[in-house]
């Protein structure tokens, strides 16, 4: 097996608490599945909007991440399967992809360290 991860960007916003609760329940749900079928080496973590941008050799700090909204890396989720096909197979059911939403699937390479 090999690792990929999941890079989930944009989807909508401006949800009711109840929506975002079943927004919620959803992601949930889909978690469970893959867990359930081996597939999740670590859920990761939603990441804020905030944060600092570091670049070039002088090494400048600015504020960013200053990216279109639909850009913009909202979490990510470390998984396994066989292939990138079948990892972008089960990228398919992400809840964020209902909402306009996409995930970049991304093999992590292996190091000979």
């Amino acid at each position: 097996m090999n690792e990929f991860v999941f890079l989930y960007r944009g989807g909508q916003t401006g949800r009711s608490p109840e929506q975002a609760q079943q927004v919620i329940q959803k992601w949930m749900a889909w978690f469970k599945e893959l867990s359930e079928n081996g597939h999740v080496k670590d859920r990761g973590q939603p990441l804020e909007r905030s944060g600092k941008l570091v670049s070039g050799k002088r090494k400048a700090v600015t504020d960013g991440p200053f990216a279109e909204a639909k850009d913009v890396v909202g979490g990510y989720t470390l998984i396994v399967a066989k292939d990138l096909k079948e990892a972008a197979e089960l990228s398919k059911s992400c809840p964020i992809l209902e909402f306009d939403g996409q995930v970049e699937v991304r093999p992590v390479m292996k190091l000979n360290m």
